[in-house]
């Protein structure tokens, strides 16, 4: 047997937590260049709904989150809707979808609902990459708030859930926040294509959190 200081990969341990974080399809304020807030998010594209329904012929046909104890959202229509169309396939099919704001995208403020030139025009563009401290409108969070607060948020959710399965219908950018706040990254941003009905999965046991995989999408590509 290989010690377990010179592992490469530890076995999984009963009694982990695990965190399955789903992101949104694609969206109306995606496709339109809106600012998604709760003011200009208003839900799925056609497009986005298909690309969750094949997540959820994935997941129906594996039952590989049958397991799931809890189904969250954030509170953004976006992320209301894909968990709707996922919850038949989570856990029992029945459970009930739990909306908390701490699991929202980046909190725009006075941008809200404005088309993006419009908001950059108005307000600036911060250059997150060289002060990740500035506020993205008045009333806006910076970068860095938000990596804390979302990262904060879905530890959160852990929190509520030892040792269960957990799934959470969330954004590029609460995926991202995982990332950076739990795997230590040195710089802001990562920068990623987190994708639309993409899953990122994390396990926590008594080491911390373990990434298991990320913007797995696999369901995408095999519906065409």
């Amino acid at each position: 047997m290989v010690p377990a200081g010179i592992r490469t990969v530890d076995p999984a341990l009963d009694g982990a937590t695990r965190v399955v974080l789903v992101r949104h399809g694609e969206a109306a304020c995606n496709v339109n260049g809106v600012v998604g807030g709760p003011l200009g998010c208003t839900g799925l594209t056609n497009r986005g709904r298909a690309q969750v329904e094949a997540l959820a012929a994935r997941l129906t046909a594996s039952g590989e989150l049958r397991g799931a104890t809890a189904l969250y959202a954030s509170i953004l229509p976006r992320a209301v809707e894909t968990a709707s169309i996922l919850a038949p396939a989570v856990g029992t099919g029945q459970l009930r979808i739990d909306t908390h704001c701490a699991l929202c995208e980046l909190h725009p403020g006075g941008s809200d609902g404005l088309a993006w030139g419009d908001a950059v025009a108005r307000f600036g563009e911060p250059d997150w990459d060289a002060d990740p401290t500035t506020p993205l409108a008045p009333g806006a969070e910076s970068w860095s708030g938000f990596v804390r607060r979302a990262a904060d948020g879905v530890e959160g959710v852990a929190d509520r859930h030892p040792g269960e399965t957990v799934v959470v219908a969330c954004h590029a950018g609460v995926v991202e926040a995982t990332l950076i706040a739990w795997l230590g990254v040195p710089r802001p941003r990562l920068k990623l294509r987190t994708g639309h009905a993409s899953m990122t999965e994390w396990e926590r046991d008594g080491t911390g959190w373990r990434l298991l995989r990320y913007n797995d999408a696999a369901h995408l590509a095999a519906s065409g």
